[in-house]
């Protein structure tokens, strides 16, 4: 029987076992044993196909200065860690070239019209389907001024397969009574959707990996070694997997120090996420609304199946760099500010958002070795684009013809 390896345990890790294990494969999956450290963990849970439009745009480089966290804005730039996030940011700017955006746009937008889809049929194979909830999200203001911008912008933007509209009456007066009545405006996206509880899809998801035979591992992998043209993974120890017919690595910001030997250095950089989370009483969980989006704040508030999780803030770091408590003490005020039911004790989270300068995944086949095959740098959509990266790579594997053109992802065009 074919054989796989796939390293990294996150969302993406286990839709691409899964699908692998479905192929024909006898995969291993290896996981450090913490899934909470990945970033589409801990993030809002929101499957966002709506965002069509790369990160890397010359509207977003425009509007930086003003959303720095130095001026009460989302983004950080740690002044150390500007060796880490100057040359990413170079390269972030060529990225945002009119062109450039505009085929990566094109290249986004084709993977996430395949999301949705994808995620019911991952959900329908491993049993997990009480898990997806199909029930769109809003994006609220606060203010009249910045309603009229965000309703003008929402309305007339690009948002692929999903549909956008104002929200109606009755839905501006429950968001209302739920956040202190704060939004003065909102509105709603259909056909996007959330996972009810992250924590228990992944589970089952390797659940069903594990009963059709796959295998799962708690392991720390050092790096990839190539020998008679075939890779092969190194653990911690300096012990050597054994051989496999196929190696993945999907193992988030984590990826790009594991190829290094093999893809010379890939412009990854860990942009880091920050979250609260509270255990709600069970009748709030069960009259929970979708997620919501207050873009005053650049905060979304997330009902999950028994949490409230409050998330924001985009900090360009070091993936080992100590996390900044100002970003917590900001999502607490938040909170507060929403009348959010959160306990004192609310949990602390910290991850990172593997992501490249284009705003792009990583999806593709190593020059280096036949049997190496890679999916990571999914930014803020790997839990989005989770399950149709499963199926991208069963077929990449297995010499069918992928859902869409791979050619955009591939690592060569850093090269």
């Amino acid at each position: 029987m074919k054989t796989a390896l796939v390293i990294g345990g996150g969302f993406v890790g286990a839709a691409c076992a899964w699908q692998l294990q479905r192929a024909g494969y006898r995969v291993t999956l290896l996981d450090r044993g913490d899934a909470t450290r990945a970033a589409s963990w801990g993030n809002a849970g929101h499957l966002a196909i709506e965002q069509v439009e790369p990160l890397a745009s010359v509207a977003n480089l425009l509007s930086l200065p003003r959303r720095l966290f130095a001026w009460g804005g989302p983004v950080g730039l740690p002044p150390r860690d500007i060796a880490t996030w100057l040359p990413f940011g170079l390269r972030l700017v060529a990225a945002a070239a009119p062109r450039r955006f505009a085929r990566g746009r094109q290249a986004l937008a084709g993977l996430l019209a395949h999301a949705l889809p994808a995620w019911r049929r991952l959900a329908a194979q491993t049993g997990t389907a009480q898990h997806l909830r199909e029930d769109g999200h809003f994006v609220a203001w606060e203010s009249a001024v910045t309603a009229q911008h965000g309703k003008r912008h929402w309305l007339g933007a690009d948002v692929g397969e999903a549909r956008v509209r104002m929200a109606l009456p009755a839905e501006l007066a429950e968001l209302r009574a739920q956040f202190r009545q704060r939004p003065v405006d909102a509105v709603r996206f259909d056909h996007t959707g959330q996972i009810l509880d992250l924590a228990q899809a992944r589970g089952g998801i390797l659940k069903a990996l594990r009963a059709t035979g796959g295998t799962v591992q708690t392991a720390q992998v050092r790096g990839i070694a190539i020998a008679d043209g075939r890779a092969r993974a190194q653990f911690d120890d300096g012990t050597m997997a054994a051989d496999a017919g196929l190696v993945l690595v999907c193992a988030g910001a984590g990826s790009a120090a594991l190829l290094r030997a093999t893809e010379g250095a890939v412009p990854l950089i860990a942009e880091r996420g920050y979250h609260l989370e509270s255990a709600l009483a069970p009748d709030a969980a069960a009259t929970g609304l979708p997620p919501v989006a207050f873009e005053d704040r650049s905060v979304i508030v997330t009902r999950f199946a028994s949490t409230l999780r409050i998330a924001g803030f985009t900090e360009f770091s070091r993936l080992d760099a100590p996390p900044d408590a100002r970003k917590w003490r900001a999502l607490a005020q938040h909170a507060a500010a929403l009348g959010l039911p959160m306990a004192s004790g609310a949990s602390q989270w910290i991850g990172a958002r593997p992501t490249l300068p284009d705003y792009l995944p990583a999806v593709g086949r190593s020059r280096a070795a036949s049997n190496l095959v890679y999916a990571f740098g999914h930014q803020h959509l790997g839990l989005t684009l989770s399950a149709i990266t499963g199926e991208l790579v069963a077929a990449l594997a297995c010499g069918q013809p992928p859902a869409v053109d791979l050619q955009p992802f591939g690592l060569g065009r850093f090269r």
